[in-house]
């Protein structure tokens, strides 16, 4: 059964990552852009995360210009954007591709286990994947949803042995 910790990822630093480093916390995976009209979700994602993070919660971040072209900028110029602008402190990732051929083999997977309203496509920036401690995704969130409304069902995750959150949280991206 594939999870969260099967994949790696590069870092806006060029590190790779294996996101089995993630291994028994609760996840929000997010595709983001800086210059996008949910981009201030990026203030809630970073509160979220503070509020939870020593419980066992994390937030990645993974750029993403598939979306009119929202996220033009270097990896670099996306680092520097999100800490002056929001504080962001979760880890960011360098740009990836969501959809289409060259999409993340992570989001190729998350979209096979939470399908949204466009099916397995992720259809704008700000799309939100919750997965539990153990490594399976709990529920997929549309752009729309704000990291605040989010705070319950991480809560529940977080409170639950590993594999029983899988029922709580709602799907619809």
């Amino acid at each position: 059964m594939t999870t969260l910790s099967d994949f790696t990822a590069t870092t806006l630093t060029g590190e790779e990552r294996p996101l089995s480093a993630y291994a028994g916390d609760v996840v929000l995976v997010v595709n983001t852009a800086s210059k996008c009209g949910f981009t201030p979700q990026y203030a809630g994602l970073e509160s979220l995360y503070e509020e939870l993070r020593h419980d066992g919660f994390t937030v990645l971040g993974f750029p993403c210009n598939q979306f009119g072209s929202q996220e033009p900028g270097s990896e670099d110029e996306i680092g520097e954007f999100c800490q002056l602008n929001y504080g962001v402190s979760f880890p960011m990732f360098a740009k990836v591709d969501v959809n289409g051929d060259d999409a993340h083999p992570l989001f190729e997977w998350l979209k096979s286990e939470k399908k949204g309203l466009l099916g397995g496509r992720i259809k704008w920036n700000f799309t939100k994947f919750l997965v539990g401690r153990d490594g399976q995704v709990i529920g997929r969130y549309s752009p729309n949803t704000e990291p605040a409304d989010l705070a319950d069902d991480v809560r529940a995750a977080l409170a639950a042995p590993a594999g029983t959150a899988a029922d709580r949280a709602p799907d619809g991206a």
